[in-house]
């Protein structure tokens, strides 16, 4: 789950975590009310959850009151397209407005979950303000890391090491030793995937503070943190995304032609690559879980069919846990009572597969059944451009 830079800032700040001082407007007059009391120059920042803000015109450095109140209703309401929105973009609800900073210069601090090791990193880079990924694949080596031990967690001389790695010296390394440390804390705390301050700024005067802020969290803990799950801004996220969440089906959009609806997150990563490979484009990542039943069949398809671009669907059930034959008896009823117009092509592999194909086939309905995943995705590519299949 992700929220707004002005929610993480406001997380930092109970940790004790340096964080400009500031508010967020969800109009213009209430932007210019916290400009007023900043009464010093101000920084107005669209709030999105996306990166890349700065460049598509969404962070504004204004003067005075006035000035914040204008750029503000210039960019309420407005559709704000970066690297990460894609072309349609995303429309801004509120603003957030701080005072502006002396700065001396900016570094980048992050912290995820590492997979390979089983802990979590922290890296740190001088190269602040540029996206990280840019930088590991350019200048890997200005990449500074640190692995918290599962047990002890990240220890003191872990954070001066990064702080010294950046050059920091003085009061400034023993501001982003501490810096680092509450950080930690927090993503340990909150269960974050991650944390990211980009730019990580120092201040003439030797201080440390978050100019950026970016938190996610592991939708898994949520149920720990209703705090947390309080800060969630539905606006922000996928509508069909939201309505798979409440049927406990895992789906993410994406921008292709053939819906997916398959069993497994790692079947379902498979089946889209395979899908790459045959020359077409998945339309989705559909997990229906291990135990898949009629009914979260049915949820399955009438999301993916919700998705207009979608020409054609695969289904591609391995039954381990779950028989073929229950799922198979559910596509034919889904697609049934939900009059499903666009070719369907079903996979069954394992448990009563056999006994599956049979009901698909014998259903009297236009299903398309192969046997082997790279025939199947073939198939679904074909059918989604109108080829006879």
């Amino acid at each position: 789950m992700k929220i707004h830079e002005y929610q993480a800032k406001e997380l930092l700040r109970q940790y004790g975590v340096p964080v400009p001082d500031g508010g967020v407007a969800f109009t213009s007059e209430e932007a210019r009310e916290i400009a007023a009391r900043l009464n010093t120059r101000a920084v107005v920042k669209a709030q999105i959850h996306a990166g890349g803000r700065g460049k598509a015109g969404g962070v504004q450095l204004v003067s005075t009151p006035d000035e914040a109140a204008s750029t503000a209703g210039e960019l309420l309401g407005k559709s704000l397209v970066t690297y990460q929105t894609g072309p349609e973009g995303q429309v801004v609800s509120r603003v957030l407005v701080e005072g502006a900073l002396g700065i001396a210069s900016e570094l980048y601090l992050g912290m995820v979950i590492d997979r390979a090791t089983e802990r979590v990193v922290v890296m740190a880079s001088t190269e602040g303000g540029v996206e990280i990924e840019k930088v590991a694949a350019e200048t890997p080596e200005k990449i500074l890391k640190q692995y918290a031990d599962p047990a002890l967690g990240l220890m003191p001389y872990q954070a001066r090491l990064l702080a010294f790695g950046l050059g920091l010296q003085g009061k400034t390394a023993s501001a982003a030793a501490s810096f680092i440390m509450k950080l930690y804390q927090l993503f340990v705390d909150k269960d974050c995937s991650l944390a990211e301050i980009n730019p990580l700024v120092i201040l003439e005067d030797g201080g440390v503070i978050a100019l950026d802020a970016k938190l996610n969290f592991d939708d898994n803990a949520l149920y720990r943190h209703p705090e947390v799950t309080d800060l969630r801004d539905l606006t922000e996220e996928e509508p069909l995304e939201i309505e798979a969440s409440e049927y406990g089906l895992s789906y993410i959009k994406l921008d292709g032609n053939v819906g997916c609806m398959v069993n497994g997150a790692g079947l379902a990563m498979a089946t889209m690559d395979i899908i790459k490979l045959a020359g077409g484009e998945p339309a989705n990542f559909l997990d229906v879980g291990g135990a898949a039943k009629e009914e979260s069949v049915t949820n399955a398809f009438r999301i993916i069919l919700a998705d207009e671009n979608v020409k054609a669907v695969l289904v591609n059930i391995f039954g381990g846990i779950v028989r073929c034959d229950i799922v198979a008896q559910g596509v034919v009823n889904a697609a049934r009572n939900l009059d499903v117009k666009v070719p369907v092509v079903v996979r069954l592999e394992g448990t009563n597969a056999e006994e599956g194909l049979k009901l698909i086939e014998e259903s009297g309905m236009k299903f398309v059944t192969a046997k082997g995943l790279k025939t199947a995705a073939e198939n679904a590519v074909k059918a989604a451009t109108g080829q006879e299949v």
